[in-house]
């Protein structure tokens, strides 16, 4: 395959998520080895620590368990990023553990995910961790699920018990904001319907795992309506061939921009008009995510890193007041009347948590209101006050100008990650 097909072809991220045992491990292990993307001494590492544990086959978790702690314990425990590609598709997996006490993973993990992997063991059906991963996708809007039901070689293989739990999820998933969900019988230890089609399931209609993955639509899954362009950095060459060369650089994060389009600059509200969109020094007619470029506009204003660029006709809010779901991620829990620094896309500001609406209620999706504090894991509605006004796209609308991060401003830590709503 050359570079630039290489360059070019399509990249799908997804998440996986399921509850202990329940074979994410092997499942990932499988998908790497029977799409030969692992490397013959990786292999041979992974047979030789298979004979020393007395298997008598190769355990392919070894593929992906990649801390030490997670290898004496066999469990998962941080979030562990593998890449992988075929001929049609390029894929990050990110792998998160499925402990309670690790929700902050999964939904670092999940955060830029098209697409998430919901484990099931045949055996034990629709269970607690299930609903709650389950829930977690949602709320981070992961446009597609995969429902794979695991281990189906321990239920005989048999399409009854496949049915009875997608009968059950479908039940549960009703109350779900998600809009395609597909279900996969499997058996990742085997092998069956993964890469290669399971003989054993002849009943089974549907594609393959692998198959899915490669052709799922992921095309429309960006917001290609409402423009936005947050400026990363200001290019001026200090050349005389680009003397008067001043460019915006950054990552188209919603709609799409071409040359002559009436844009506004947010906050400070000027107006110009699109002169150039350029590509390492090749001019584009237009830009649409996640496309990197740099734009030049008709008048000499004042732009610089974190103002958005917006097309006229499809301006945001902005308000100094914001409703934000925040999952907590540090261990020092979350403090009312704190003050953070706050960052979207390329832009930061000083906020105030003033309330707690209500605290979510994972394992059964309940809120619970009343209670004002959030620690580690926590997902919580709150309100916050911003010293400058912010750009309010919902993340709904927009995943990537609808988050935020809350950044502790003495130790520089990350507190905790959150969705404008």
């Amino acid at each position: 395959m050359s570079t630039n097909s290489y360059l070019d072809m399509e990249l799908l991220r997804f998440t996986t998520a399921g509850s202990v045992d329940d074979g994410k491990s092997t499942l990932i292990g499988r998908l790497l080895y029977d799409s030969k993307s692992i490397f013959e001494d990786q292999m041979e590492a992974v047979r030789a620590t298979s004979e020393r544990k007395g298997l008598d086959h190769v355990d392919l978790s070894l593929l992906t368990d990649g801390l030490r702690d997670e290898r004496e314990q066999g469990i998962t425990i941080d979030v562990a990023y593998r890449y992988f590609a075929t001929p049609k598709r390029k894929f990050i997996i990110a792998d998160t553990p499925g402990h309670i006490q690790y929700t902050r993973n999964m939904v670092t993990g999940a955060s830029t995910a098209n697409l998430a992997l919901i484990l099931i063991d045949a055996r034990k059906g629709v269970i607690e961790q299930t609903r709650r991963h389950s829930y977690i996708a949602s709320l981070l809007q992961i446009p597609h699920l995969i429902v794979c039901v695991n281990k189906m070689d321990l239920v005989e293989y048999k399409e009854e018990r496949f049915q009875e739990i997608v009968r059950e999820y479908e039940q549960f998933a009703a109350k779900l904001d998600v809009a395609d969900i597909r279900f996969i019988p499997i058996s990742a230890l085997h092998g069956d319907n993964v890469v290669d089609r399971s003989e054993k399931m002849d009943w089974f209609q549907g594609s393959t795992l692998l198959y899915t993955l490669e052709t799922i639509h992921i095309g429309s899954d960006q917001n290609h309506i409402d423009a936005r362009f947050p400026v990363q950095t200001v290019i001026r060459p200090h050349s005389d061939e680009y003397h008067d060369y001043r460019g915006y650089a950054g990552r188209v994060a919603g709609g799409i921009f071409r040359p002559g389009d009436n844009v506004v600059v947010f906050p400070s509200g000027f107006k110009s008009k699109i002169k150039s969109i350029d590509l390492l020094g090749e001019n584009l007619t237009q830009a649409f995510p996640p496309m990197s470029v740099s734009m030049t506009l008709e008048d000499d204003i004042d732009v610089s890193r974190g103002d958005m660029i917006v097309r006229e006709n499809s301006q945001p809010r902005t308000s100094q007041d914001l409703e934000v779901m925040l999952c907590w991620l540090n261990e020092r829990p979350m403090e009312l009347g704190s003050k953070y620094i706050l960052r979207q896309t390329t832009n930061e500001s000083r906020v105030m948590i003033k309330d707690v609406v209500y605290k979510m209620d994972i394992n059964n999706l309940s809120r619970k209101e009343g209670d004002k504090n959030a620690s580690m894991n926590e997902i919580v509605k709150v309100h916050m006050r911003s010293t400058k006004p912010i750009i309010l796209d919902s993340y709904r609308r927009n995943r990537q100008t609808g988050s935020i991060i809350l950044i502790d401003e003495a130790t520089n830590e990350t507190v905790a990650a959150g969705m404008i709503v």
